[in-house]
């Protein structure tokens, strides 16, 4: 069998391979979360999601918002020298991330079996230089 002949049937079955994979994958809510950072924050996204009463407080100000919030859930990092802590029937998790405004913040949520439930935010000022 020649080089082309032998080619030609690779491309074939490399086709029909591709077609199944695109088959089997369109339609599913498939994601790839091998990370253990990527696992927790996906976990407490597809949670319901709800807010103490200290974070409900530090929301109502000027320098934080739900979008932070949700920015965070998603791009953030998970501290894990200080989660995965069992506390109140939960585990903890801190949570670092930043606001619109460039703001440090830490995110401290407790995940439960059936919700996740944001226990307070910390903020960290930006450090500006001190003019002399």
């Amino acid at each position: 069998m020649k080089f082309y002949q032998r080619f030609a049937y690779y491309l074939v079955g490399f086709i029909i391979g591709c077609f199944f994979v695109a088959l089997v994958l369109t339609g599913k809510d498939t994601r790839c979360n091998y990370f253990p950072n990527a696992r927790v924050l996906n976990d407490l996204r597809n949670k319901p999601f709800n807010y103490s009463i200290e974070a409900s407080r530090k929301l109502s100000e000027d320098w934080i918002d739900t979008i932070d919030i949700k920015n965070t859930l998603t791009y953030g990092d998970v501290d894990f020298d200080k989660s995965n802590v069992a506390y109140e029937k939960g585990k903890l998790y801190v949570i670092l991330g930043q606001t619109i405004k460039k703001d440090t913040i830490t995110l401290r949520v407790i995940n439960y079996p059936n919700r996740a439930v944001l226990d307070d935010i910390i903020r960290k000022q930006r450090n500006t230089p001190q003019k002399k």
